[in-house]
Order: structure tokens, then sequence, then C-alpha cells
């Protein structure tokens, strides 16, 4: 990981590295040196924005293709489990859902009120139907039953009259206030599906209402994907796990906020452990755990305890993306460490965690779980973002009506923006401009129906 005190390498001319400071929140001053001096500044990468490996190739690759990259490296999702319906919420259906009965399984009445046979005035009988009860007595032509909402109709009977729509009179008798309408409020039997009937297909993800129609329909269990495991390995010596930063050491953030951002995507986050700049240490802990995805973060650099890369070539692991071109984030990588289990590593940086998060591990888990990639959308932008010259750049914004605000403290190292954002904005290169149509990538827990993985 890099040093308490070194800075990240930047491939952008330094007038934009302090307007891009300047933007994210910090305070910088007008000119970095005495005037005419000039500025030291690490030398440019090459226009593409790729870095380079040993032999000279630029690995880098494009953000929008490192993100197709992920979504298709895992191996097909798991063999389907049957799961009771009380823990299939969040899951996808492995298997299409067909009715296993009329529903509703019988004539039922859709409102409190009278059950009648024939014309009126109707004589009401003394006993009402309510709801659980069996085949109830027929009517015969001129009576009426009190009946409740879900009570079963009784046989003969040519409508039920709502409670605010009858009135009896001083001998009993029901007298109708409106014109009835024969199977007026009466639900008949298969009204929704006949037994057998298609009800939601494979890959519909289990929500409150899939519960719901799942069980109406007689299911106890249901077939679906079971979640993708996931394992988080925190390095770095430099972390605290609590009290206040100190004598070079800094709080570790993205412990704490990893594990439940992953069950947000969707993974079943089986471990979190702590392994400083250990490389034996990592190698092990990769080797040793049996998670679909392994997530690592920090040491993705070429720092003297960056040890990311060079575990992952001792252990044979084939290197899928090795850097990605998007600010903040850009030492990210994807590797598949054997067939069915892939490491995502992550930067340091809790926003590039996040940026890293968003572009491998979100895809990665989605195909794993089985469910279906977001319809992609775009908001104009209400003020304008400076831009990395080659690079697609992910900036926290909220949504306010039909437009995307950016946020400040917008940096690698900052965690104030993301804390209140709705979204990520995706900023071409060169930056965008007011009114600008942006690609927009959703926060888990601002994602439609995605609030139930957080379990």
């Amino acid at each position: 990981m890099t040093a308490p005190g070194q800075y990240e390498e930047v491939d952008f001319d330094v007038d934009e590295a302090l307007a891009l400071a300047k933007e994210g929140g910090a305070k910088v001053p007008d000119d970095s040196g005495p005037a005419g001096a000039p500025r030291s500044v690490p030398a440019p990468s090459p226009q593409d924005g790729s870095r380079k490996d040993s032999t000279g190739h630029h690995t880098a690759t494009p953000w929008p293709k490192a993100r197709v990259i992920a979504e298709r490296a895992p191996r097909r999702p798991d063999a389907p489990v049957s799961v009771t319906l009380d823990a299939a919420l969040g899951l996808v259906l492995a298997a299409p859902l067909g009715a296993l009965t009329d529903l509703p399984s019988f004539d039922t009445s859709a409102m409190d009120g009278w059950a009648v046979a024939g014309p009126g005035p109707w004589d009401v009988r003394a006993e009402g139907v309510l709801a659980g009860h069996d085949q109830p007595e027929p009517l015969t032509d001129g009576e009426a039953v009190r009946i409740a909402t879900g009570a079963r109709i009784p046989l003969d009977v040519t409508a039920v009259i709502r409670s605010e729509h009858g009135r009896t009179d001083e001998k009993g008798r029901l007298h109708a206030t409106r014109d009835v309408v024969p199977g007026q409020d009466i639900r008949p039997r298969g009204q929704e599906c006949r037994s057998g009937d298609p009800l939601l297909p494979s890959g519909t993800l289990v929500t409150p209402a899939v519960l719901g129609l799942a069980a109406a329909a007689g299911y106890d269990t249901v077939s679906v994907l079971p979640r993708p495991r996931a394992e988080v390995l925190v390095l770095g010596d430099e972390l605290l796990t609590e009290g206040r930063p100190h004598d070079g050491l800094i709080r570790d953030a993205l412990g704490p906020m990893l594990p439940p951002w992953l069950r947000a995507l969707g993974a079943d986050v089986i471990a979190v452990r702590r392994l400083g700049d250990d490389a034996e240490a990592l190698r092990k802990a990769i080797k040793n755990s049996d998670a679909d995805l392994v997530v690592t973060t920090g040491g993705t650099a070429a720092g003297p305890v960056d040890h990311v890369h060079p575990v992952l070539r001792r252990i044979g692991a084939e290197l899928l993306v090795d850097g990605v071109k998007v600010r903040p984030g850009h030492p990210m990588l994807l590797a598949r460490i054997e067939e069915g289990r892939h490491l995502v590593g992550l930067p340091g940086n809790p926003l590039a965690a996040v940026s890293g998060l968003l572009t491998l591990a979100e895809p990665l888990l989605r195909t794993l779980a089985g469910r279906a990639a977001p319809e992609p959308y775009t908001l104009p932008l209400q003020d304008a973002v400076h831009g990395h010259p080659y690079d697609t750049r992910l900036i926290p914004v909220v949504l306010r009506e039909d437009r995307a605000v950016p946020l400040h403290y917008n940096g690698p190292a900052m965690l104030r923006g993301i804390a209140v954002a709705d979204a990520l904005a995706v900023v071409p290169p060169g930056g965008a401009r007011p009114g600008q149509e942006l690609e927009i990538l959703d926060l888990p827990w601002a994602m439609a129906g995605i609030g139930v993985c957080f379990t």
C-alpha cells in the first residue's frame, strides 16, 4: 500500500490536478511555488491513459469494457437450491413459478355485505358467513345472508351487496339502495389464475410481492440461485480498527464499509480478515478461501508493500483486468483465481474502492446471482464537472427532480460526498458541461428492489 505521506501518481497536467483538487473540496493555492519556478509533477502516462507492464504493453482497460469483462467473467451460476419462503427474499428464481391451485380456489366475496339470491327485497338469515368456513348452506330466491370479505360464496348466490349499498327495514328485510348487477363483488374461482398457469419466469427477483404470490399459489419453498459468497481481505499495516488516527496510523474505513455494501450487491459475506502488509498471509488467505469472490483492499499498485500482483502471479491466477481507465480507482484489478473463483483488487482509498466495487464487483456478483442488469439511464448535469484528459471519471451526485447535482469532496480518499450521494455520474474524458446527459449508476440502496439484499 502507499505509505503515509506519499502521493498517488496522476497522469494529467498540474493545472488539471489543481482544478480537480479544488472541486474535491481541498484548499489549493493558486501557485505551487515561487513565480517562475517549475512545478514538479510525475511524467505523464501515454495519451490513451493506460499503464505499461514489464514488457511495455499497455494494460489498463477502458471503463465500459472492464464492466463487460467482469459481467462475463463468472462461470454459470451455482446449482439451484430449495429454500423456504422466509429465506428467499432478494434471491432469484431458478425455475418458473407455476400456480399449484386456482386463485382464488373457490368463489369468494370481494366485500363485506350481504350475499343475495334472486330479486329483492330479501329475508336475511340469522347466521352469517365468515372467512375460513366450509361450504355454507345454499340460498333460495329471496334470501340473503351476511358475508365477510374472503368468505366462501354459498351456492345459487346472484350477487354481493356491499354494506354501504343496502339497508334493512323494521321487519328485518334487506333492500338494495343501488341497482344489483348479477355477479357483482364476487371473485369467481380461478379469476387470477388456474392451476398450472405460469405465474413468474425464472430469473425473477424475489421481492415481498413475489413471496406473497408464491404463498397464495400454495408454495412452502421455492427454487432459487444461492447468493454468491464473498470474503474481504483488508490489507495495510497503517490501519487502526478503533480510536482516532495518530502517529501516521489511520482508521480503516473499508473494513466497516465493504461487507454491507457487498451484501447490498447480493453477496453473502462469509468472512472479513485483516492481514496487514504480509505477502505470505495474503497468499494463504486467497488459496484457502472457498468464496466465489475474494475482495482485497489496497496493495494493487507497485510499491514495496503492494503484494497483490506478486501473489497473484505466484499462485498462477489469470489477470482479466489490470487497471481501468477511470478516476478514482484506476489501479483496480480483476483476476480469475481458478475456475469459478475470482478476486477483485480494490484501491486503498475509500472512494476509489467504491469505484472499483461498482466497476468490477457489481457486474460479477450480478451474473453469479443470476440477476438481470439494470436498465441504463441518463440525466442532465446541473453544474459543470472537470474531467480527466483520457479516462472516465466517476463522481458522487444527488438526484434532484430531473437533474444530477455534483457533490464536493469527491477526491479518491474522501467519503463526505459519497456518504450523502444517491448515485455516481459517469463523466467522459474531458469533463461535462451543465445540461449534458450523463450515465447514472445508482447506489445499491437507491436502486428499486435492491434493498431486499440487505440480509
